[in-house]
């Protein structure tokens, strides 16, 4: 499947519903311009693609709509210059959006499965410079630690302290909290090892956040 003039102008209309939706940075909505969404769904949901809605992938995850996407994305307030820690890989859609914006990104998934498929996708669209890693989400990355910025991309019950230790002093979280079918959309500042900012931004959905490292069976 390939990119066309098609699909660049689906793309245009869901960056206007977006915009009138209430996303404002220009950069985000220029990245959901550039980025073809449909290369990272199943060819059965594809025609979809520009619809502003989640979509199932493999392994039970979901591709978040773009709205989520462009709002978690701009809750992290990003310069370009930071170090950012994705929990929940997926697709590699928000990876890509990350990347667009000129921050590194390391991206963590627990479904090896999915883990090998969404990082051969990367490399064949040209985005090899994404840190790819399989593990386990609530322990984070304590190799490529501290992140100026942790993006969380599913549902977690309680926010991991791992990630908390993370997290640069200054540094901003983005995660959904809760558990069952609804999350509040938190951000948190780091004040101080010990001292933390925490803002309400809502209700969304997301898949669990599961403990865990779900290998391929030989």
């Amino acid at each position: 499947m390939k990119d066309s003039y098609f699909h660049q102008g689906l793309r245009s209309k869901l960056v206007s519903t977006l915009r009138q939706k209430g996303i404002k940075d220009e950069r985000i909505l220029s990245a959901l311009m550039h980025i073809p969404r449909h290369l990272f769904l199943d060819s059965a949901f594809a025609k979809w693609a520009y619809t502003d809605v989640a979509f199932p992938i493999d392994s039970d995850q979901t591709i978040s709509q773009p709205y989520t996407v462009a709002f978690q994305t701009e809750l992290l307030d990003l310069k370009g210059t930071e170090k950012v820690l994705e929990i929940g890989t997926g697709s590699g859609f928000q990876a890509c959006v990350l990347s667009y914006l000129g921050t590194k990104v390391y991206t963590i998934e627990r479904q090896e499965k999915l883990f090998h498929k969404t990082n051969k996708l990367l490399n064949n669209l040209g985005y090899g410079r994404i840190r790819t890693l399989l593990g386990d989400g609530y322990k984070g990355s304590q190799r490529f630690a501290p992140f100026d910025r942790i993006l969380v991309t599913c549902g977690a019950p309680f926010v991991p302290q791992d990630l908390l230790d993370q997290l640069k002093i200054g540094g901003i979280m983005v995660i959904p909290l809760g558990e069952g079918d609804i999350q509040r959309m938190i951000r948190i500042i780091k004040v101080s090892p010990t001292q933390y900012e925490r803002k309400d931004f809502g209700a969304f959905k997301f898949v669990p956040l599961l403990e865990g490292i779900n290998r391929v069976k030989p």
